[in-house]
This record gives structure tokens, C-alpha cells and sequence, in this order.
């Protein structure tokens, strides 16, 4: 269940069937925020076309990212991902 949690809107469903695991929602937590940025993304890109080629990096970012997040997970480590994970000590599951 913590590896969907880095996979966009699988989240949710990491969040609905594992949300008391401690492991899975410490990893929930980060995949909000990536899931957050993405979305983020995606609308100033439809609204500033312009722009687009940054917010095309940024969404490569958060692909990195994810794909670290799902690297820390089959370890079975906690670590915060970088840029993301003091921001996902705020989030409340």
C-alpha cells in the first residue's frame, strides 16, 4: 500500500485501506503533497501555456521524486524526500 501512495491518485486508496499503519501513512503523507504539486502543476500550466516548459520540469520532479519515494518504501525506510517531506510533517491523516 505505500508504494501506491507515490503512484498520483492511488493515494487515496493507500489512505482508505492502510491509514493506521504507521509506515504507510507516513508515506501517504508525502504522496499527498507530490500529489498536491502535481495537480498544482497541471492547472498554471493549462492557465500559463506559456510557461509551460517550467512547469513540465517540476512535473519531472515530482516523477523523480515519486519513483524515490517508492525506492525508500521497498527498503522499508522512512526517509523524507527531499523538498517535499517538511511539508508533508503538516499534513494531517
Amino acid at each position: 500500500m505505500a508504494v501506491l501512495a507515490y503512484v498520483g491518485p492511488l493515494v487515496i486508496v493507500s489512505y482508505l485501506t492502510d491509514k493506521n499503519d504507521p509506515f504507510v501513512k507516513f508515506h501517504v503523507k508525502q504522496g499527498f503533497v507530490l500529489f498536491a504539486i502535481e495537480i498544482v502543476v497541471w492547472i498554471l500550466g493549462a492557465l500559463w501555456w506559456p510557461l509551460w516548459p517550467v512547469w513540465n520540469l517540476v512535473s519531472l520532479a515530482t516523477l523523480i521524486l515519486s519513483i524515490i519515494g517508492i525506492i525508500h518504501v521497498s527498503k522499508g525506510e522512512e526517509k523524507p524526500l527531499p523538498f517535499v517531506g517538511k511539508w508533508s510533517k503538516n499534513v494531517k491523516v
